[in-house]
């Protein structure tokens, strides 16, 4: 094992990586992700304006709709991806660096294919197509965190950002770099992500093309961008992976 992957694996606290320099980690990753989800609500809320219908799914007509996983979904969410992220940069920095700057293009590609798309909610009126709102108000509402959280303000404004589904591109990332960490820890990794793909068909939150769209260009990105952050920036290293 060479220097440079010594270095990468280290944990918090170790005088050759203090926590000072964690939580520098940590801000740089919030700030960016933060900026990409800040740019990627602009279109999907011109998207939101436009009426668009809902169509036929053959697995969600098979599935029943739970309404208390629904309005709890966004947290569940939450809860299958911030603490795996944060173990991820626990566990080895370098690694969690390329999946957050892959999980922020992401992010930016769902922004640019959801108007493309043009998909109606897959529960319930197209509300906010009969309802128009203010755009920038709204916008400021969903990049504010509190009003985000505690006000559902996503449940109540992002209802047709459909294709594809960020609860299962983000999770299944997470899965894709946990494979590094080890089969105990993919393992735990691996039944989060089925948990999310369990609540988004049980909340009717995504069509079934969403889902399957999710896991096939989140797994192009993965294996294209992987490769070419390890072949342009050596020091991400990437040995073995």
């Amino acid at each position: 094992m060479n220097q440079m992957n010594v270095e990468s694996r280290l944990r918090p606290g170790h005088e050759q990586y203090p926590w000072r320099f964690f939580f520098g980690y940590l801000a740089a990753a919030i700030l960016f992700r933060y900026l990409c989800h800040s740019l990627m609500l602009i279109p999907v809320l011109f998207n939101e304006l436009r009426p668009a219908p809902t169509v036929p799914d053959l697995v969600l007509a098979l599935v029943p709709r739970l309404d208390w996983l629904a309005h709890i979904n966004y947290y569940l969410w939450i809860a299958c991806y911030f603490p795996p992220a944060l173990y991820l940069l626990y566990r080895d920095r370098k690694l969690f660096a390329r999946f957050i700057i892959l999980d922020g293009i992401i992010s930016l590609s769902r922004g640019l294919m959801i108007p493309l798309t043009g998909l109606g909610p897959p529960h319930g009126a197209d509300l906010n197509a009969m309802r128009p709102f203010s755009l920038w108000t709204t916008w400021w509402q969903l990049v504010n965190p509190y009003r985000a959280l505690i006000g559902d303000t996503a449940g109540i404004y992002l209802t047709k950002d459909m294709f594809f589904s960020g609860h299962i591109a983000t999770t299944f990332l997470l899965y894709l770099f946990a494979r590094r960490l080890g089969k105990m820890e993919s393992r735990v990794f691996l039944v989060l992500q089925i948990f999310s793909l369990l609540v988004v068909f049980f909340s009717h939150l995504h069509y079934t093309i969403d889902v399957i769209g999710a896991y096939a260009i989140t797994f192009t990105v993965f294996t294209l961008g992987n490769r070419l952050l390890c072949r342009n920036f050596p020091r991400f290293n990437c040995q073995g992976f």
